[in-house]
C-alpha cells in the first residue's frame, strides 16, 4: 500500500465506480450488510447523499479511493441529535490508517457541524478490527443482537456500540 498521505473528502460522482469496487472485494460485503455481485447503477443510489442529513465521504490516497463512510443523522424531532454510519476500507488498505481518518472525519462532521450527540453502529461481534478502532475513537458496546444477519449461509451477531459527545 502506498504511503502516501490519506485525504478525506465528500464523494463526487466520479468516485462510484471505485466505492463500487471497493465493496465488491469479499472482505467488504462480508464485514458490511451489503450483498456481492451489487451493480454500479445501485451503488450510484446507495451514495446518493443529497438528502437533508446526510454525508458520504471517501478516503483517498493520490487519485485512489481506498475507503468510503456514509453518515445519516435521524430527522425524527426526537432522535435529530443521533447519527449512524456505515463504512468500508479496501482489504489492501487496512490497519494503515484509513479507517482512522474515516471515523475521525466523521466524528468532526457529526460533533462539530452537524449538532449530533450521539454516533450509533452496529459492528459483527467478530470484526475484532473494527471494534478496536470504534473503541479507540470513544464507542463503547452498548448490546448485542443476535442473529442480527444472514452472512455466507449462518447467523451472525453484532454488537451495537455508541459515542455519546461529553
Amino acid at each position: 500500500m502506498s504511503t502516501q498521505s490519506i485525504t478525506i473528502r465528500h464523494l463526487e460522482p466520479a468516485d462510484i465506480a471505485q466505492v463500487h469496487a471497493l465493496y465488491a472485494e469479499p472482505h467488504a460485503y462480508a464485514d458490511t450488510l451489503q450483498l456481492p455481485f451489487q451493480p454500479v447503477a445501485a451503488w450510484d443510489r446507495k451514495l446518493d447523499c443529497s438528502q437533508p442529513g446526510t454525508a458520504c465521504l471517501v478516503a483517498l490516497r493520490g487519485d485512489e479511493v481506498v475507503g468510503q463512510i456514509g453518515v445519516e443523522v435521524h430527522q425524527s424531532p426526537r432522535r435529530r441529535h443521533v447519527a449512524t454510519f456505515g463504512m468500508g476500507v479496501k482489504a489492501a488498505a487496512q490497519g494503515t490508517g484509513v479507517g482512522s481518518a474515516l471515523v475521525a472525519a466523521a466524528i468532526e462532521l457529526c460533533e462539530k457541524w452537524m449538532n449530533v450527540s450521539r454516533i450509533e453502529l452496529e459492528v459483527y461481534t467478530d470484526n475484532a478490527a473494527a471494534i478496536r478502532l470504534y473503541e479507540k475513537h470513544g464507542f463503547t458496546i452498548e448490546g448485542t443482537c443476535r442473529r442480527y444477519a444472514f452472512r455466507n449461509g449462518q447467523y451472525v451477531d453484532v454488537h451495537v456500540m455508541a459515542r455519546v459527545a461529553a
